[in-house]
């Protein structure tokens, strides 16, 4: 029997890099065994894993569990996962996993959740009651169930529900469906059977305004699971603890702890159950920052999955001067507001209008109680409270304000709370402002005084109010900006992506070394990543359409060329925006082979066109302006005159490209944290949002260019170069952690005379070890006389770049020396 790696290993473990494996039914655990060796030689210290509990059949994502006490078994299972976690540890490295806490599935059928189908068999007297959030004050007090194609009546009328007692026990069936029969009500007539469950069975658009469980942000299949009970928490991790505990992982990401009724707590949970004395396992989470937000300074975890880091970097390959033509552009052919915090507002008014009404309905109900109890509060009426709710919904520009039930709101949230009350008041007319500034103080916990009652009652309804604003907070930024307003503004697509604001163009090389000074001080082991199975493209696409910025009277010339040679493909359906989105995506996606397929960008365009609600909807598909829209690619991208136009244009675009490919990728590893490299990332990646970027990922190929490069061959394209830029770095990283994660690791800017190139230094206390040197906006460069004499300080010492050989030993070095062979450079002190 393999003993289990690590069991007796006491050191804490902090990855000095980690690669993304999307483990599902079509990539297993022994698939990603099968490439062990070469992430290996890759230089990362860790796999790592997507969701691996067992989820719903056939799932791609993993993030629909609907058993914590098995593997995925379509990958593998328990058997598989040793098998790979074995060849991990057969050369010395470990695994970190995905951990879902927020949901579980609703599956088709729900028996597969064992845990839901006794709630929907025993109703509030299931053991299991309480790991959903569920609602059972309703009238019929049932589980609301939407999955009925036509009304409930409808349905039994045309006799499509059906009673089957031939198995082990009765089910009801309806298609695909099988539901669990309440004990005792087997023998009813159909239709009084029905009305009996524990489940109200009814049409799917019940949901939206009927829904009584919490759910993941506006998704029916996905149940919020109440992990703050000390029970649910033990039994939904139960299996990730005991594979931490013997060593099969060494580190977890946590998917969406702002839907947590406690995320604070939460994390404390989870690292006293982590800790097997070395303090506790490494912990990222996936925390949105928004704006000038920073990580909740008591959260006890290593730091985000690194979107804060990814806008960081990519902003650095930003021409500013940019910003205002790409707008002016954008504005006149679309006819589109110039502000895109309209956009905003715009989008999440309608998502908590229609959406998730459900949930500000439960909002809503809770105000009224609360302030029913108070005689003082009495008199704000249910049409006060829902607009105020409503307003302050939309008016928060943040996911969530963190505030603890019973504890004084800190100082931040206050802050937070303050600033969305004063802009939701200029939404409401002056009647109203009085009940606002009460749903504001509620929300930051202060409470009612509950002046006619015992004041229990109250405080608990104060409570949840509390924790159930937070928690509607997250799902009106995800589904009102992300998926909604992404969708709708599209100045430089490749702004619009998850953490991000549109409407700020470009980071300067201060506000980099300021972002990764505080990163080196307050969460030196936080992710770093560029591209995640979430980003809406990946971070070659971005790179290519950042030169946009520098390009962009050219490309507004372009646009305008190819409009007008495309009048033939563009029916009277097709929107302007829409169709900017379209040639920015030709653009971002043109690889070396021409361009995308036409069955990929069509099946980018229908989730980006559904998600925009604008034209057609997921619920709503308009089949006339989607035809319209597949028309319209399959007719560019089969006019070869005018994508040799495109070609051409790409072309021009090669040097920014290249540029911005390395550089950025450069920085990230290189940076403060711990890197993530997305699976098949090594090399460009020209991928857009999933299902786009869990294509298969090629290898053997990645396998032969390293072993070329390995063998002292020279990089032939921009794919080896990026492959060695990546290899080099995680391998230094992993050689030598105590320059970039010990105790005594340090970050530090390295000067330049110029604003064109980005240097830093990492190293430890005896000074620096490594400087890595990006070029950025080589467009201006080359306008403004390239290189000529501009240098770099360097400390003491003899440097040599792993990346192209040369050596320095100057203090002053010139940058066209240091550069003449590749855009960025990775110099290590040799003596």
């Amino acid at each position: 029997m393999t003993a289990e790696p690590g069991a007796q290993r006491r050191e804490r473990v902090v990855p000095t890099g980690t690669y993304r494996f999307q483990i599902q039914g079509a990539f297993t655990f022994d698939d990603a065994a099968a490439q062990v060796a070469y992430v290996d030689s890759l230089g990362v210290s860790h796999a790592y894993l997507s969701p691996v509990l067992a989820a719903t059949k056939g799932s791609t994502h993993g993030y629909d569990v609907v058993d914590h006490s098995r593997l995925n078994p379509e990958a593998g299972g328990r058997e598989g996962f040793d098998r790979l976690t074995d060849a991990l540890a057969e050369r010395g490295l470990a695994a970190v996993a995905d951990v879902v806490p927020n949901h579980m599935a609703v599956p088709t059928p729900a028996s597969a959740n064992r845990q839901l189908w006794s709630v929907m068999r025993e109703g509030p007297a299931s053991p299991f009651a309480k790991w959903f959030d569920v609602d059972w004050s309703v009238p019929d007090r049932a589980l609301l169930v939407p999955v009925l194609g036509q009304r409930i009546g409808q349905v039994l009328a045309a006799g499509e529900i059906s009673l089957d007692s031939s198995g082990a026990e009765p089910v009801l069936r309806y298609y695909e469906h099988v539901f669990p029969v309440r004990p005792g009500t087997e023998h009813l007539p159909l239709p009084k059977l029905v009305d009996r469950q524990w489940y109200r069975l009814a049409h799917w658009r019940v949901a939206d305004e009927e829904l009584n469980y919490r759910r993941f942000f506006d998704v029916d299949t996905l149940a919020a699971i109440r992990v703050e009970d000390e029970e649910v928490f033990a039994a939904s991790h139960e299996l990730l603890l005991d594979l931490l505990h013997n060593g099969r992982l060494d580190g977890l990401r946590i998917d969406h702890p702002d839907g947590l009724a406690d995320p604070a707590g939460y994390l404390r949970r989870l690292r006293a159950a982590t800790d097997r004395g070395d303090g506790g396992a490494w912990v990222v989470v996936e925390k949105i920052l928004e704006g000038d937000e920073a990580l909740v300074s008591d959260w006890a975890c290593d730091g985000t999955t690194g979107y804060d880091a990814l806008h960081v970097v990519g902003g650095l390959f930003l021409d500013p001067a940019g910003a205002a033509p790409l707008l002016a552009h954008y504005t006149t052919l679309t006819g589109d507001t110039a502000d895109f915090h309209e956009v905003v507002d715009r989008a999440k008014r309608e998502v908590v209008e229609h959406g998730l009404y459900a949930e500000v309905h439960r909002l809503v109900d809770l105000l009224v109680e609360i302030c029913h109890a108070d005689v003082d509060l009495r008199d704000h009426t249910r049409r006060g409270l829902h607009e105020s709710v409503v307003e302050l919904l939309v008016a928060m520009d943040r996911y969530r304000a963190y505030v603890v039930p019973g504890e004084p709101a800190p100082e931040e949230s206050v802050r937070v709370v303050t600033a969305a009350t004063e802009r939701a008041r200029h939404h409401l007319p002056a009647e109203r402002h009085d009940t606002l500034q009460v749903v504001a103080d509620l929300a930051l916990g202060r409470g009612a005084t509950d002046s006619v009652g015992d004041g229990v009652g109250s405080a608990a309804k104060q409570a949840e109010f509390v924790i159930r604003f937070q928690q509607t907070c997250g799902p009106v930024m995800a589904k009102g900006v992300e998926d909604t307003a992404f969708y709708r503004w599209f100045r430089l697509s490749s702004l619009n992506e998850v953490g991000g604001d549109p409407a700020r163009f470009g980071v300067a090389p201060e506000e980099f070394h300021a972002y990764s000074s505080r990163m080196a001080r307050d969460w030196p082991a936080t992710m770093t990543t560029l591209s995640t199975h979430d980003t809406k493209r990946s971070e070659d696409v971005r790179a290519q359409l950042s030169g946009l910025s520098e390009r962009h009277e050219e490309w507004h010339q372009a646009l305008t060329s190819w409009r007008e040679a495309a009048g033939a493909h563009r029916e009277a359906e097709l929107d302007a925006r829409t169709e900017v989105l379209i040639w920015q995506s030709i653009v971002g996606t043109w690889g070396t082979q021409g361009p995308i397929s036409s069955d990929r960008l069509v099946a980018y365009l229908e989730k980006a066109t559904r998600e925009a609600k604008d034209h057609t909807t997921w619920t709503s598909p308009d089949e006339a302006y989607e035809t319209a829209v597949r028309r319209f690619v399959e007719g560019v991208l089969g006019d070869e005159t005018l994508m040799a136009g495109v070609g051409e244009f790409v072309a021009a675009l090669a040097t920014s490209t290249r540029t911005a490919v390395l550089g950025q990728k450069l920085l990230q590893l290189v940076m403060p944290g711990v890197p993530d490299v997305y699976q098949g990332s090594e090399l460009v990646d020209l991928s857009l949002v999933d299902p786009d970027n869990r294509r298969p990922v090629d290898y053997a190929e990645r396998r032969r260019r390293l072993e070329a490069l390995d063998g002292g061959g020279k990089p032939s394209d921009l794919d080896d170069e990026k492959l060695l830029v990546t290899s080099r770095v995680l391998r230094l990283r992993r050689e030598h952690r105590e320059w970039f994660l010990g105790p005594d690791a340090t970050y530090a800017p390295v000067p330049t005379t110029t604003g064109h190139a980005v240097a830093l230094a990492r190293g430890d206390a005896a000074g620096a070890r490594v400087i890595a040197v990006a070029t950025r906006l080589p467009v201006a460069l080359e306008r403004n006389g390239g290189w000529g004499e501009h240098t770099l300080t360097l400390p003491e010492g003899r440097w040599r770049c792993a990346l192209s050989g040369v050596t320095a030993t100057d203090s002053s070095v010139r940058l066209a020396d240091l550069l003449q062979r590749l855009p960025v450079a990775l110099l290590v002190r040799e003596d």
